[in-house]
């Protein structure tokens, strides 16, 4: 599970659609009182933006003509204050370019004249 935190008009359907599906994993784990801890030390979550990533997420679900009908339930417990962790934007944009050659692609036709 992670959270990529890049433009959401960047990601392929499955990039999309599986950032998605692992937010309300996360709250779930959150709210089974599973440890979070290894996601925040690798860099894959930011618990202080689950639902307004959500979101943006949502947003670009929408936007693609896609039925979305699942809001993301609240996070009823935090196993201590929420951690002010931040996603590395420009590594986890380059690691998914890298990954994914339909994201790669939907980046070039959406920045043309930047580089990856």
């Amino acid at each position: 599970m992670r959270q990529w935190m890049v433009d959401p008009k960047v990601m392929c359907r499955k990039h999309l659609l599986g950032e998605h599906v692992e937010h309300h994993m996360f709250v779930g784990t959150i709210n089974k009182r599973i440890s979070i801890d290894g996601y925040l030390r690798d860099n894959l979550l930011e618990p202080a933006s689950l639902h307004d990533r959500h979101d943006e997420l949502v947003a670009e679900m929408k936007a693609r003509g896609y039925n979305h009908q699942s809001p993301l339930p609240t996070v009823m417990w935090w196993p201590r204050e929420i951690p002010e962790t931040k996603i590395d934007k420009e590594s986890a944009l380059k690691e998914l370019l890298r990954r994914c050659p339909e994201c790669a692609a939907r980046y070039a036709t959406l920045y043309p004249a930047s580089p990856k």
